[in-house]
């Protein structure tokens, strides 16, 4: 038989045989596949944020599916429209989500926060809070950077003379911002309720406050005083409002001598 064409048909039956072979494996180490969990997964928004406390919308679909879990809820991206959806394959009621955003909640821009030395190095907040806390006095405020804008899938913080904004109509609540922060000053709020906030987390005393930042708080108790519903309270110097509680009479608004407090609603108009 001619050399060539023995060398053919042996080279084609080794992969006729590697094929079968492969075809039979395939079939035996067949990891089975939960449909329920990959339709789940189909109608969840993909951000994998990690905001409904599993690691990602995978693990979340994982747990539903598997009943490590009942709430439909736990989505803040997809919203009511995602629980509806879920609830609607898993034969359950669908919980209800309340609209949240994100807020900083930090004044120290250039017209309010003054500076202990020109950071010139890597663009990063991580990065620069390891050099004495960052290029501002107050070493509790925004770095101004903008880790959390390049975090966020949705576009919806940019950064107005060094302090970062969240856009709420933008914001979906996933939380990727809140956890980048390293100076963890962002929080989620109810966007439907327009509610007073305190924008500064400097827990210094006042004195030092003021040197720091215009638009710190001082800890006077004012806007405690001031309040007359309870929501406002003192922790370790500053003050932190009861959004459960806050009506948003103003009246924490008005008794501020720093301006530390605002009404959220009129941040965003």
């Amino acid at each position: 038989m001619n050399p060539i064409l023995l060398a053919v048909i042996i080279v084609a039956g080794i992969g006729i045989l590697a094929g079968a072979l492969l075809a039979v494996l395939s079939k035996i180490m067949a990891v089975p596949v939960d449909e329920k969990a990959a339709a789940l997964e189909e109608v969840l928004p993909g951000a994998n944020c990690g905001a409904c406390g599993f690691s990602g919308c995978s693990g979340y679909a994982a747990a539903l599916s598997g009943g490590k879990t009942a709430n439909t809820g736990l989505c803040a991206p997809g919203g009511n429209e995602v629980s509806a959806k879920i609830a609607s394959i898993m034969g359950l009621a669908a919980e209800n989500i309340e609209p949240m955003t994100a807020v900083v909640f930090c004044q120290g821009n250039s017209d309010n926060a003054n500076k202990k030395m020109i950071y010139s190095g890597v663009p990063s907040c991580k990065m620069a809070t390891q050099l004495f806390g960052g290029e501002k006095e107050c070493i509790y405020g925004c770095v101004g950077l903008g880790d959390c804008a390049r975090e966020c899938p949705y576009d919806a913080i940019m950064l107005c003379d060094g302090v970062a904004v969240v856009n709420p109509d933008l914001c979906r609540a996933c939380k990727r911002c809140v956890n980048t922060c390293p100076k963890k000053i962002i929080g989620l709020v109810p966007k439907s309720q327009m509610s007073a906030a305190v924008l500064c987390k400097n827990h210094d005393k006042g004195t030092l406050t003021r040197k720091e930042c215009k638009a710190g708080c001082i800890g006077c108790t004012k806007c405690v005083k001031a309040c007359p519903n309870g929501a406002v309270s003192m922790d370790n110097n500053v003050a932190v409002v009861d959004f459960n509680k806050c009506t948003a009479c103003g009246a924490c608004v008005e008794g501020c001598p720093t301006k530390a407090i605002e009404l959220l609603h009129l941040q965003y108009q």
